[in-house]
């Protein structure tokens, strides 16, 4: 039975098929494309479970593909790249990238990175009874955890998959502090390889969107060495 597909999009060939034989060896089925185009083309066309991508391709950015491919999908991707500056991962992770790994790496760190996303995204972050798949209301916030969507007042909001299961976290235990060790490990994986300055620069994402303000927030208070606060109902205890 063929394992997961992954879609490398990688122009050294002598990077891109060593790595591409040592995927098979761990039991992925692996397709490489050495172009933006060549990489639309096979995401249109196989559908992967995972895209690896590199951002220095010869006929455009990866990250143009990225942008791309998060307009019409979820699939998980990771960037694999050697623009390894505090910003650039930032940017990456602010057009959809799952996880973001600098070069030089080694294999093995790569393929555990690729199991844990795929274990995180293979099904949604809380696992709900149909009593729970009811929408979670907070004054005039409603989260529809049946369809993942997300709504304050009238309006949708467009959220990320990260940025909703990290809003989803927070929501179902609004009034309570959630952890930052929690929300890591709940939202992005126990296994997770990076800074855990990704988890602040989406709660910024998330206040932006809710329209909340850090320093006299409606939504998210921040606890100061521990984690994050959701608001309760209105009259309801913390």
């Amino acid at each position: 039975m063929a394992g997961p597909r992954i879609l490398l999009v990688e122009d050294e060939t002598s990077i891109a098929e060593p790595f591409a034989r040592m995927l098979e060896r761990e039991g992925f089925t692996a397709s490489v494309a050495p172009t933006v185009a060549r990489a639309l083309e096979l995401f249109a066309a196989e559908e992967p479970d995972l895209v690896l991508l590199d951002l220095n391709l010869p006929d455009g950015d990866g990250r143009d593909v990225a942008r791309d491919i998060r307009a019409r999908s979820r699939v998980p991707i990771i960037m694999l790249t050697a623009r390894g500056t505090e910003t650039d991962r930032v940017v990456g992770l602010e057009i959809g990238a799952d996880d973001y790994v600098v070069k030089p790496f080694s294999a093995a760190e790569v393929i555990a990175r690729i199991r844990a996303v795929l274990r995180r995204t293979a099904e949604p972050l809380v696992q709900e009874d149909a009593a729970e798949a009811e929408p979670l209301e907070i004054d005039e916030l409603r989260i529809d955890r049946a369809a993942r969507r997300v709504f304050l007042g009238e309006e949708e909001i467009e959220l990320s998959r990260k940025e909703y299961d990290l809003l989803l976290e927070l929501a179902s235990h609004a009034g309570a502090v959630v952890s930052r060790d929690d929300l890591m490990a709940r939202v992005w994986d126990v296994n997770w390889f990076g800074s855990t300055k990704t988890l602040d620069v989406h709660i910024g994402w998330l206040r932006r969107k809710l329209g909340d303000d850090a320093a006299s927030p409606r939504w998210i208070e921040t606890v100061r060495g521990i984690g994050f606060r959701f608001a309760a109902e209105e009259g309801e205890a913390p």
